[in-house]
């Protein structure tokens, strides 16, 4: 085998690559956000009294959680313009991070707020708390206590997965690293190359979530 390996590109496109783990960073972020807010929402309709929202709720979860994210991406870019609604290929990254993290989201959230005994929530109640009070200080901070390392890993998978959203040309480290490569053929020295970015991306996100958790889940549980 004659391959010599030359990391000259590399080198040359540093830069374009550093500022694409900014586009990653950007992209699962947002996706996050998305996601805790659907996650959050989506516990509170699963249980509404209505029942059409209820198999609203479960059918998008069941959705969501049974096809490939890269077909879920696809639908928001491609066909979501035959009905009139167009998006630039980071606003659909975001939305399609968002939807697809919320509905993991929903079903880990929802088995924390089930480990909340009932008792705890009459005791909100009979204290005077408001139901939206019980639900957020009662019940939601210590699920998402129990919850925290579930949903962490979670989100590392999401920002995982935003080297898929380059399918779509979205502003983030695989597709810069693949056009890269397109112009360079050193195929090994690129992917090998953005395979250790990935790994401190993964990494630094671990930090962060355990500084999170240090800072606001680091209390007595009783």
């Amino acid at each position: 085998m004659n391959y010599k390996l030359d990391f000259t590109p590399v080198i040359e496109g540093l830069p374009e690559l550093l500022l694409a783990c900014l586009g990653t960073f950007g992209l699962a972020l947002g996706g996050m956000a998305l996601a805790i807010v659907i996650g959050v929402g989506g516990v509170i309709l699963r249980d509404s009294r209505f029942a059409p929202v209820r198999w609203l709720i479960k059918g998008f979860v069941e959705l969501v959680r049974n096809t490939p994210f890269l077909v879920q991406i696809f639908f928001i870019y491609f066909a979501l313009p035959l009905a009139g609604v167009r998006l630039d290929p980071t606003p659909t990254a975001i939305i399609a991070l968002g939807l697809n993290g919320g509905a993991y989201a929903i079903e880990i959230i929802r088995g924390g707020v089930q480990s909340i005994g009932k008792g705890q929530i009459e005791a909100g109640l009979a204290l005077g708390l408001h139901k939206a009070q019980v639900f957020r200080l009662i019940v939601l901070k210590p699920a998402l206590r129990a919850i925290f390392p579930s949903l962490t890993s979670q989100f590392v998978l999401l920002t995982l997965s935003t080297s898929i959203c380059s399918a779509i040309s979205a502003y983030e480290l695989t597709s810069v690293a693949q056009r890269i490569e397109s112009d360079s053929f050193r195929s090994f020295e690129v992917y090998g190359t953005i395979t250790l970015f990935y790994l401190v991306i993964s990494w630094v996100m671990m930090r962060f979530f355990d500084a999170i958790s240090t800072r606001y889940f680091s209390y007595p549980v009783k």
